[in-house]
């Protein structure tokens, strides 16, 4: 639904990594990931939530008639920045091991 079905230019391309619903079913936090590839990761991630925060209606709309539900949880849109942290920390691992393996004169 967020890549094809909504045209708001400011969600660049994402895809949802999480879903955390309280345990009463009122509210969810949606943890969306921007791609990497974007020159500006910070700037895209900040519109991506602020255009999904503004189609929430949509989204919590299409959902109940899709799932077939009577009740949608109210949904709160989260950047998930776990991906860029996880690559960064194995970079820093590998140079690391690479220290660590040069021989020392």
């Amino acid at each position: 639904m967020i890549e094809g079905e909504l045209s708001d230019p400011r969600i660049a391309f994402c895809y949802v990594t999480e879903v955390a619903l309280n345990p009463g079913g009122k509210s969810a936090r949606v943890y969306v990931a921007v791609d990497n590839a974007v020159p500006d990761i910070e700037k895209a991630e900040t519109d991506t939530v602020a255009g999904l925060e503004a189609a929430k209606g949509y989204i919590r709309f299409e959902l109940k008639e899709r799932m077939g539900v009577r009740h949608v949880p109210d949904l709160t849109f989260l950047a998930d920045r776990s991906g860029r942290f996880q690559a960064r920390i194995e970079e820093l691992m590998g140079r690391a091991r690479k220290r660590q393996k040069a021989p020392v004169e």
